[in-house]
Formats: C-alpha cells, structure tokens, sequence
C-alpha cells in the first residue's frame, strides 16, 4: 500500500498541519512516511500545499508530479491541482470559495463543507480535522490511535486540551462528505 496525497489551500487553513498530523499517525502505524510542505513567503493568506505519502515499503521520493489523492482548500489549489490526481484517483475539496467546481470525469470527487460546520459550532480552529475525517473515512490508512497519537505528537503541549474537540470534528467529517457527480 502507498497513498501519495496533496494537500492544498490559503496559508492558516491548517494545510500544513493537516498533513503533519497524518504523517505522524502513519510513523505511529509503523509506515513509511514522508512529509514535504511547500508555502510562499507571505505564509498565511498566500497559498500553501503539503505532500504526504504514506507507505507500507520504502519511500524513493517526496517529490511526485501526480497523486492518488488531492484535499484541496482554495479555487487557486484546485485550478493547479484537479489535473495532477491520477485516473481512478480521489479529490476531496470544500465549496467555501470555490466558483468553478472540479470538471473532471476519471476520478471520484467529494465535497465536504468543512468550513460552514466549523463556523456552526464554533470552532474553526477544527476545520481542517472536519476535513481529515473525511478524508479518513474514504482512505482509513491510519488507525484512530494512532490519530490521536498524531495529535499528541504534533500540538504543543498547552493545546493537549484540544485533542477531544479534534478528534469529534474528526468524526464529524465522516458524517458530511458529499459525492459530486460531473454532468458535462
């Protein structure tokens, strides 16, 4: 098994930890991992993306041209990314902000309204773990111990008191995934 994942958006979407998060769920599953963020210099606002890859054998490169699965954040990520994910691929994205939804008809495409849930119940803080969870419901790479453990390893410890609220919007994004069917 080996999932070679993009994830992108705006800078403070928590992309980067998104991605920090699942790759030390993967280190605590005993996988093959790597972790490899890119952002521009203006970091939060500007666009940022991560390449996680998460493997049962050895990793040859965290530079890759296309991916298996794209959780994608902002319109300028999917305008960049929709046409990097592999045939038969997956494409997770949030509405919020998007105007033109993905077009493609050779992967399966979800949407998840990530952002209008976190608003809802007042932490959005939480959103990029809605979309983790949904993400983890289609593609359950890594056990939820080994999430928590994630956590753990990836917060400070003064946010150890999030962990509990992570980990219900984790179980919320299971529940919110939507499946897009592309007409034209």
């Amino acid at each position: 098994m080996t999932e070679e994942i993009i994830i992108a958006g705006f800078g403070g979407q928590g992309v980067l930890s998104m991605g920090k998060i699942l790759a030390y769920s993967g280190v605590m599953q005993n996988k093959e991992v790597s972790w490899m963020p890119s952002y521009g210099p203006e970091m939060r606002g500007g666009t940022a993306n991560v390449t996680v890859i998460i493997s049962d054998e050895r990793i040859s490169s965290p530079i890759l041209n296309s991916y298996d699965t794209g959780i994608i954040l902002n319109q300028q990520s999917l305008d960049k990314f929709e046409k990097t994910i592999k045939p038969g691929g997956l494409l997770i994205y949030d509405p919020n902000g998007i105007t033109h939804p993905p077009v493609r008809k050779d992967i399966n495409i979800y949407s998840i309204a990530a952002a209008d849930e976190a608003g809802k119940i007042g932490l959005s803080k939480v959103f990029n773990m809605i979309v983790l969870g949904g993400f983890l419901k289609l593609k359950p790479l890594v056990n939820p111990e080994n999430i928590h453990k994630g956590l753990e390893k990836s917060l400070p410890a003064r946010h150890h008191k999030l962990i509990p609220d992570n980990e219900k919007a984790i179980e919320l994004g299971k529940e919110l995934l939507i499946p897009v069917v592309v007409l034209n």
